[in-house]
């Protein structure tokens, strides 16, 4: 379990991995499901590892934002906790899972999911930007500086767009999850950049 051990899980629902190097640091916020993880349906949710299933590329798109020293955080809605239809103890063992799967070569920073309802108003809950202020400030507190004009927020939803430019990132959003490409005219933000997966975003990236 080669990521596990540098991780610490807290009551917020946060992990944070607390040994990043101290240099000006670029930094990858991707939202899961839709993202990492393929889309269970509108309405619906991954309630537990039997359901989480990577898209394919994920991996290999993620070890090259880690050979490029990218800070890598999901951030990610779980209402389903709050709502009963599945547990803590199942959001805490699918992240455990993920991260085995996805090996040594892969360093993900910190996971901060918010498993409150729309209808509690917290601040962590997406489009809010609570999930990404707390992990910037972890960074700062480490010592770390970020180069917010490096880094982005890759999501499926609009929402997550909003999220992103609210916290004044540059924004990719991906079509293999909830959004897809003829509803732009629907779309009330327009994000930076689309690309068909994270594959695709994180040619954009590296590009940037």
């Amino acid at each position: 379990m080669p990521n596990i051990g540098r991780l610490n899980l807290t009551r917020a629902g946060s992990q944070l991995n607390r040994e990043l190097s101290p240099i000006y640091m670029k930094v990858i916020f991707l939202d899961r499901d839709g993202v990492i993880n393929k889309y269970p349906g509108d309405r619906e949710y991954v309630k537990g590892w039997g359901q989480f299933e990577f898209i394919s590329g994920v991996i290999p798109a993620l070890e090259k934002l880690s050979a490029e020293a990218y800070a890598i955080f999901i951030i990610s809605n779980q209402a389903g906790v709050a709502k009963g239809i599945y547990s803590q103890e199942s959001l805490d063992k699918i992240n455990k899972n993920m991260l085995e799967e996805l090996g040594p070569r892969i360093k993900v920073s910190g996971i901060y999911y918010c498993t409150h309802r729309e209808e509690d108003n917290c601040s962590c809950r997406k489009p809010k930007t609570g999930s990404i202020e707390k992990a910037l400030a972890g960074l700062k507190e480490s010592g770390h500086k970020v180069n917010l004009n490096r880094s982005f927020f890759v999501g499926d939803t609009i929402r997550d767009i909003e999220t992103g430019k609210t916290a004044g990132l540059k924004t990719i959003l991906v079509f293999s999850g909830k959004e897809k490409p003829e509803n732009k005219d629907n779309w009330k933000i327009q994000p930076d950049f689309t690309a068909q997966d994270l594959s695709g975003a994180v040619k954009i990236i590296l590009k940037e």
